[in-house]
């Protein structure tokens, strides 16, 4: 009997010292804590090993695939569809690409909200935000344009004998001016050139020529002062010594955001679908910027670029100004929130919208959770 008692308190003793080793000192963080806590103070997710499995299975192809209408003109800023197509991104992740032309944007905008386009390649306009306010699910979700500060893409052009005598924003007063279109990106634009000034677009003969290619013809003519123009049209103007590119964007609209990737109603109810296009789509920003701001595989994405977008040329990607594209793929949230102020300020908004309210990062967040930041 006492030797049973001595084996019983003998495994007794054992069990608690067992039970004490296998406990952390109270000063000892775990790691899977540490590493929330550096993902916390960096603003990211936490990196826990069932967060990466969970983003893995998440990056499983779609089976089967699906297929998705994109809106877009196929400009060289349209890079993050275009590269992401030729290089097989897109496919990969189980996701067909069908591009569809519009002849204006609101027809674009319109199809977004009824279903009949999942995704637009497009740039502010009241008729978007409009459109968000009568409820209508769309969002801006990632960047498709900026302006590289010293390198303005989309810029005011003079014309080149007028020069020596419009030098600085005062002297564009009551000059003949042109844009696109008003009520949207292109008059915000201008406006915000004048305002340098002291001036607005009421300050000028602000004229309305529907093309880039006409704008740069009209100042070939002397039929306008300048206007707003946007490569390969800028290049091609200076080249033909039609127009001087002027003042660079950065001096007067430096927080501009030029163009927008926008998810439409369909695009927001398949969430799957909608951050895998967004990895696929900043892959091929990251391509993009690869090539034009590091010489990396500039030949191949030039090759891509050319076969894919209506600029053919590729020794004119040597000469034109690069489109920023920001690849991690967000929009400026201050040039998002400038534009809803001036549309607002000219009665153009049938309600109030902030920022927050129309942009949507949830998809770059995923994407840059699982590419890394650029």
């Amino acid at each position: 009997m006492k030797r049973l008692a001595f084996l019983l308190v003998f495994v007794m003793l054992f069990s608690i010292l067992a039970a004490g080793c296998g406990q952390q000192p109270a000063q000892e963080q775990p790691k899977q804590d540490i590493k929330q806590e550096t993902a916390q103070n960096s603003q990211q997710p936490a990196a826990t090993e069932a967060g990466m499995a969970e983003q893995k299975m998440e990056l499983t192809p779609l089976s089967p695939a699906v297929k998705v209408t994109v809106g877009l003109k196929q400009v060289v800023s349209d890079a993050g569809v275009l590269i992401g197509i030729a290089r097989g991104y897109y496919k990969d992740l189980g996701i067909e690409i069908e591009m569809v032309q519009f002849n204006t944007g609101q027809d674009m905008i319109n199809a977004l909200g009824a279903g009949q386009l999942d995704v637009g390649c497009t740039v502010t306009a009241s008729g978007l935000f409009n459109a968000m306010l009568r409820g209508i699910p769309i969002k801006i979700v990632a960047d498709k344009g900026i302006n590289v500060a010293g390198q303005g893409y989309y810029r005011l052009m003079i014309r080149k004998d007028l020069a020596d005598k419009i030098k600085d924003f005062k002297d564009l007063k009551g000059r003949k001016l042109a844009v696109v279109g008003t009520a949207s990106l292109d008059e915000i634009a201008l406006d915000r050139v004048l305002n340098k000034g002291g001036m607005t677009t009421k300050d000028v003969d602000l004229q309305v020529i529907r093309a880039f290619p006409d704008i740069v013809a009209a100042m070939s003519n002397g039929s306008i002062d300048g206007g707003m123009v946007i490569e390969p049209f800028v290049t091609a103007a200076i080249s033909k010594g039609i127009a001087d590119p002027w003042k660079d964007p950065s001096e007067y609209d430096p927080d501009a955001q030029t163009a927008l990737l926008v998810y439409g109603k369909s695009m927001l109810e398949k969430p799957e679908v909608a951050k895998r296009f967004m990895v696929a789509y900043i892959k091929s920003l990251r391509d993009y910027n690869d090539a034009f701001f590091k010489n990396i595989n500039r030949d191949e994405i030039i090759s891509i670029l050319s076969q894919y977008s209506t600029v053919k040329d590729k020794e004119l990607y040597n000469k034109m100004y690069p489109v920023g594209l920001n690849p991690d793929g967000y929009v400026r949230m201050k040039g998002i929130q400038m534009d809803l102020d001036w549309y607002k300020q000219r009665d153009l908004l049938k309600g109030d919208l902030k920022a927050e309210d129309v942009v949507d990062n949830s998809f770059c967040d995923y994407a840059v959770q699982v590419l890394g930041k650029y």
